[in-house]
């Protein structure tokens, strides 16, 4: 059993920026499922928004989330955010992130891109792979401390909780090791960064690992989570897509991308004064309606008006995908239609991080921070990430001066059987349904009939899932569709619970905004069962 002073479970840019601020005080280790690199930010293409340039004020990026944000935005957080955002830039570029940046007057000058729901040009990039730059930067400095370890190829399995004190604290995590091990972590400090939850959906930009077992595992634990209906698909993915849609940056339409019809019509118009730069939610069920209205499974982007050189130049990531599916997008108009992307819920924070849970911390996609609201503005995500996870880092120093070592908690008996092959079948054949009735039923547009038709489904196959559990070895695979289970019940469920649209959630039953009382967060939360499988 091993013992570390902290404990980040994902390695993502909120849980590598937390290990590299808290590691001169304690011992880290990072836990990740994949490769060290794998996660959602490696998959951001767009940027970070921050306030940089003459034009642009705090006020106006404020007021850009908040409005996107639909009513529900924390103004505190988003002020935490957008104040501090410019020197968290500058703390990337000590560590090594190199940005995109012109020279006027033979003075460098960040190069500053536009996407929708922005009233001004503030996206710092990396041409379009910029968390892949921040990631590889990143993971070399923790590599470089002394202090940290990354355990590759590992998957936490549930929070342990210790009870000696009365009030239930996280002590740590179960982690399953690579050699399919079950093997209890204590931590003085437990910080969730494990992403998003886009597996829960057939169609989506994310990664493999992102089936939302941060928001499952703390759920489990009776920790906080809410506003789980606001998933924001982006609007904008390669068509057709593969099990990962390639996303196709937000920042194209910001640099001048239109969206067409297959008959050329320009429509985002008629859906928003910002046409083709409206907000996301809004650009998804537009062109959700449009598909539904001509019977089509796709519309197309438009970037054609641009140099082709320039276009190469801004999205050579973009245009080299494209071209090896023989699309040129300096002469051919892309094919696009929206996909699963972000979480804008989660696990319940306070602006430093903390959860519900002593010793709990939660960062990132995975936390709820009440930065969002309804509805994320682009470009937001890696921006909240850095600001509040430097925050938590903060609360996490000082937290551990006063935290004496954890006790070691029950250890769960471990089923002494791994499942047999005809049940490997079943768990990949219940991952597939789950995603495909969330696609079908939980989607950008729906219905109380459709919700309630899918809570029947996912619960039955989620009491299977967990029978299984109790008889059989865990395994990756196994702890994932335990996870995707149960986060899309927890979708569901908040989303029959909000009888209204807002955002990102859109009711056929309720299509306007409940103006008879002051927007309201739905917060979901259970006790803690003895059983560690449920």
């Amino acid at each position: 059993m091993e013992r570390v002073d902290f404990l980040v479970i994902g390695s993502g840019i909120a849980g590598l920026t937390s290990a590299l601020e808290v590691a001169d005080h304690g011992t880290v280790m990072v836990i990740t499922k994949k490769q060290d690199t794998e996660s959602n930010t490696n998959y951001a293409q767009g940027g970070i928004a921050t306030v940089l340039g003459p034009e642009d004020s705090f006020e106006q990026h404020i007021q850009d989330t908040i409005r996107a944000g639909s009513g529900l935005c924390n103004r505190r957080a988003v002020e935490i955010m957008v104040r501090e955002g410019p020197q968290r830039i500058i703390n990337l570029q000590r560590w090594g992130i190199e940005f995109s940046y012109y020279y006027e007057n033979d003075r460098k000058v960040l190069a500053l891109g536009r996407e929708g729901g922005h009233s001004r040009e503030r996206i710092v990039h990396k041409a379009d792979y910029t968390g892949r730059e921040v990631e590889s930067i990143l993971v070399k400095r923790c590599q470089e401390h002394d202090s940290i370890r990354i355990l590759e190829h590992s998957a936490a399995v549930d929070l342990m909780l210790s009870r000696n004190s009365g009030r239930a604290r996280c002590v740590g995590a179960y982690i399953l090791t690579r050699e399919g091990e079950l093997e209890p972590i204590l931590a003085r400090i437990t910080m969730l960064s494990t992403g998003g939850c886009g597996q829960v959906y057939l169609h989506n930009t994310n990664p493999t690992i992102a089936t939302g077992d941060g928001i499952a595992m703390a759920y489990r634990a009776g920790a906080r989570v809410s506003n789980l209906e606001f998933m924001q698909f982006h609007p904008t993915t390669l068509y057709p897509s593969s099990d990962q849609a390639f996303l196709i940056s937000e920042a194209v339409r910001g640099f001048g991308g239109v969206l067409r019809r297959s008959d050329g019509e320009a429509f985002m118009k008629r859906y928003h004064p910002q046409g083709d730069l409206a907000p996301r939610d809004i650009v998804a069920r537009a062109i959700d309606q449009e598909m539904k209205n001509r019977g089509e499974d796709f519309v197309y982007l438009d970037v054609t008006g641009r140099r082709p050189d320039e276009v190469r130049e801004r999205f050579p990531n973009i245009y080299s995908h494209c071209l090896s599916r023989n699309i040129n997008i300096t002469k051919e108009w892309i094919p696009v239609v929206p996909a699963a992307h972000y979480m804008c819920g989660g696990v319940v924070t306070d602006l430093g991080g903390r959860t519900s849970i002593p010793g709990l911390y939660a960062t990132g996609e995975v936390a709820s921070s009440g930065v969002h609201g309804a509805n994320r503005l682009a470009s937001n995500s890696l921006l909240e990430a850095v600001v509040l996870a430097h925050h938590a880092a903060g609360r996490v120093v000082k937290e551990l001066i006063d935290t004496t070592e954890p006790e070691v908690p029950f250890t769960p008996d471990i089923p002494p059987t791994i499942y047999t092959e005809e049940e490997w079948v079943l768990v990949s054949h219940d991952r597939f349904q789950i995603r495909k009735l969330m696609w079908d039923y939980v989607g950008i547009v729906r219905s109380t009939l459709r919700l309630e038709r899918a809570r029947r489904r996912v619960d039955l196959i989620r009491n299977e899932v967990y029978d299984l559990c109790r008889r059989a070895r865990m395994t990756t695979g196994l702890v994932e569709l335990r996870n995707i289970a149960l986060v899309a019940t927890l979708i569901i469920r908040s989303a029959l619970r909000r009888r209204e649209s807002r955002g990102l959630h859109y009711t056929t039953d309720y299509p306007d905004r409940d103006s008879s009382r002051p927007p309201r967060n739905t917060v979901l939360v259970r006790r803690r069962r003895k059983s560690s499988t449920v």
